[in-house]
């Protein structure tokens, strides 16, 4: 018999304290943070904060982010922080 091992679990913990880094940031809760909002335009966000943001993930999930990593959007930080944190 075989068994399989889910991989959700680990990646909806990851996302879960994406969302808190990134709602921490500007007072927002964590349940208005959509995967489409835009950082900018919609958050409000300007470049200081995504710095910042960014240095608390590498912290975090102990991964590097290049500077050319372009962050547009909520799901933009899930996407590579779960893919690799998930590698490291």
């Amino acid at each position: 018999m075989f068994t399989t091992v889910s991989t959700t679990a680990p990646t909806k913990a990851i996302e879960r304290q994406v969302l808190h880094i990134i709602s921490k940031r500007k007072a927002i809760k964590t349940v208005r943070l959509r995967r489409t909002a835009s950082l900018s335009r919609d958050l409000r966000f300007d470049t200081v904060d995504l710095v910042d943001i960014i240095l608390e993930l590498e912290r975090n999930f102990h991964i590097t982010v290049p500077d050319e990593v372009p962050f547009y959007t909520v799901g933009d930080f899930v996407r590579y922080v779960t893919a690799h944190a998930a590698a490291a």
